[in-house]
């Protein structure tokens, strides 16, 4: 009797531990072994510091340069559309004659 009562108290003690280390030092619980999204959503975000690695580029803010480039592009586009050598309609390329 004393050995079973003995067992009892150990779990239970062992148990108390676990659970304040958990709240000492920020661990979470999972006995049933389940698994949990906690591991990546405790780990840091690093989307500003990919963001930081990039200089930034004022051309992106300037609506007189963005509307600048497209008319270079487009006056590209029209010049090798009289060329020939422009896109073709859609439905009209390469790969379009062969799924016929």
């Amino acid at each position: 009797m004393s050995g079973s009562l003995k067992s009892i108290l150990a779990t239970a003690a062992c148990a108390g531990l676990t659970e304040a280390r958990a709240r000492i030092f920020g661990h979470v619980i999972n006995p049933t072994g389940q698994r949990s999204p906690h591991k990546i959503l405790r780990k840091k975000l690093f989307g500003e510091k990919i963001a930081a690695w990039y200089p930034y580029d004022p051309k992106y803010d300037d609506p007189a340069v963005i509307k600048r480039e497209e008319s270079e592009r487009l006056s590209k586009l029209e010049m090798l559309k009289r060329r020939g050598k422009g896109p073709p309609k859609k439905g009209q390329g390469k790969r379009a004659s062969k799924r016929k």
